[in-house]
């Protein structure tokens, strides 16, 4: 896997150097997140993907089971 260089944290994280924090960095076609206090696991997600099931959750719609 690629290794994105430059991982950034979310603003939730509440700023410093503290090891609670989500990272994402993104590649050209792909979407890289990572907790920071286990950097080595991470989920990797095409952009579209990641908007749509962003969208999902900040709307409150759950899918049929």
């Amino acid at each position: 896997m690629t290794n994105p260089a430059n991982w950034q944290k979310s603003s939730f994280s509440g700023g410093g150097e503290g090891n609670d924090c989500l990272e994402l960095a993104a590649t050209p076609s792909l979407v890289h997140l990572r907790e920071s206090d286990t950097p080595d696991t991470r989920l990797s997600t095409a952009p579209g993907a990641l908007v749509h099931l962003l969208n999902h959750i900040k709307n409150g719609i759950h899918g049929e089971g």
